[in-house]
């Protein structure tokens, strides 16, 4: 029998949090001479909503099974999504339901994508809570009350496992919610650094914090329409590229990297074939922007490698329209699309960790073959990847292009051209931001129907939770009674 008493009280804590999390929008709408009771009765009536719930099943049993765990992470981004558009709702500066919600979800998945025309005109308030909604999804708002929740008696493992990103078990603590809390001290401290630094290459302090939380959450959202193309400078955008990578590698890697432990770092296949990746692939990107003329090959390199890494880490910064270099430039691109970050970072995507098991066990099929008797292991970091981990990545990449079809057929009936619906869904399903035919790098979703915003909306959030979470839901036996 699942516990909804206990997914009450876990609600009311996370609305709680959204509230507190909302105030600091507060504080910059006064600074700029703004109307903050848009924010600030969004904030109170999430607070009123959630310490209602906390107290009424204060008193009940928090111990969270695996079932619970998968159901709370759904409800509570389902939650977030409802309470953080209310500040868009109650300004009027988004009147649309499916428009709301379009950005706000587009927000807390770290989408990055965005139905805003003109996004400079926007109060600095709902700019920093716009912000704000990918900072909290970045690390995922269930591993920060993975934190916070033994001091609420409440256990956090269930959810850990069902919101962490990726099929990665490296912890850096015995205890999770250890774990949780080192991980958020990574997070918390690369975006201050990400903010300095933005700020002494010549941003304004908000337009400096309001960066820094998005690439790090490897979001996107700006407050320029021109994204980071609006700031003509090399060391912003090679300060984007640094702090972008960063946050798509894992976490638990770059924890071990501060704390001296090189040698784990090293050991890490993934983050190898991260790396190498990133600028493989930016390497033959450099040749046809080189070939476009009128660029120096520093200039070509930059354009080449912010691209790759903006996609790839599934941030969708913009300081170049990549659709400009011809199809073969475009198509690369939307490939990129597929790939994603390493598995425990804030990136979305596929996961290079999945990509990398699916290569070498195809690589290794071929010796099975030829000795169908011998024991051929597959191994990532010098361990053994049980077939059961195998199973379940095939199976994941299978429903992700499953998802991928459909979603794009569904778009497609709706009535928008096949490459419009590739590029919306992919990059959707991808939490990247950017996409090919009329979502492109310099364009946004305004133009699709509520009912595709919705729809959309829907597929990032799937896209963010990696499918099973949200589709388990789905199956008879996730309800029976044990």
């Amino acid at each position: 029998m699942i516990h909804f008493k206990a997914i009450g009280k876990i609600m009311g804590a996370l609305l709680v949090l959204i509230a507190l999390l909302m105030l600091p929008g507060i504080g910059f709408s006064i600074h700029y001479g703004e109307d903050p009771w848009p924010v600030l009765t969004s904030s109170v009536i999430a607070m009123i909503i959630g310490v209602v719930l906390f107290l009424s099943f204060s008193k009940q049993d928090q111990n969270i099974r695996k079932r619970e765990g998968y159901l709370i992470v759904a409800i509570s981004w389902l939650f977030m999504a409802g309470f953080g558009m209310l500040p868009y709702i109650l300004s009027k500066e988004i009147t649309g339901f499916a428009d709301a919600l379009f950005e706000t979800m587009s927000g807390l998945t770290t989408t990055g994508a965005s139905i805003l025309t003109d996004i400079e005109a926007m109060p600095k308030g709902l700019l920093f809570w716009r912000s704000m909604t990918q900072w909290i999804g970045g690390l995922g708002i269930i591993v920060l009350t993975v934190a916070i929740f033994p001091l609420l008696g409440i256990g956090g493992i269930e959810l850990f496992v069902a919101e962490s990103p990726g099929p990665t078990s490296d912890k850096v603590h015995p205890r999770i919610s250890e774990t949780a809390k080192r991980l958020w001290y990574v997070y918390v401290g690369l975006t201050i650094a990400a903010m300095l630094l933005y700020w002494a290459g010549g941003m304004t302090f908000f337009d400096a914090i309001n960066h820094a939380l998005t690439t790090l959450a490897t979001g996107g959202f700006s407050t320029k329409n021109n994204s980071l193309a609006f700031y003509d400078s090399a060391f912003i955008q090679y300060t984007a590229i640094f702090f972008m990578f960063l946050a798509g590698t894992n976490f638990t890697v770059i924890y071990f990297g501060l704390v001296g432990k090189f040698k784990i770092v090293l050991q890490s296949d993934e983050f190898k074939t991260y790396a190498f990746s990133l600028i493989a692939i930016a390497l033959v990107l450099y040749y046809p922007i080189m070939a476009s003329g009128g660029v120096s090959n520093e200039l070509a390199f930059r354009k080449s490698l912010f691209q790759v890494v903006s996609i790839i880490t599934t941030t969708g910064f913009v300081t170049d329209d990549y659709t400009q270099y011809g199809e073969g430039v475009t198509f690369i691109c939307f490939m990129l699309l597929f790939i994603g970050g390493s598995a425990g970072s804030t990136a979305g995507g596929i996961k290079f960790v999945r990509h990398l098991t699916f290569i070498k066990n195809s690589w290794l099929e071929f010796k099975r073959l030829v000795h169908p008797r011998a024991i051929v292991p597959l191994m990532i970091n010098g361990d053994r990847v049980t077939g059961r981990i195998i199973t379940h990545i095939m199976n994941f990449l299978l429903i992700y292009l499953l998802t991928f079809v459909m979603g794009s057929l569904v778009l497609s009936i709706m009535g928008y051209d096949l490459m419009t619906s590739f590029g919306a869904v992919a990059t959707s399903l991808g939490n990247v931001g950017p996409g090919i035919g009329k979502v492109g790098p310099v364009d946004n979703f305004a133009f699709f129907s509520p009912g595709a915003k919705i729809f959309l909306s829907l597929i990032m959030l799937l896209g963010r939770l990696e499918l099973f979470t949200i589709l388990i839901l789905f199956t008879p036996f996730f309800w029976r009674a044990n």
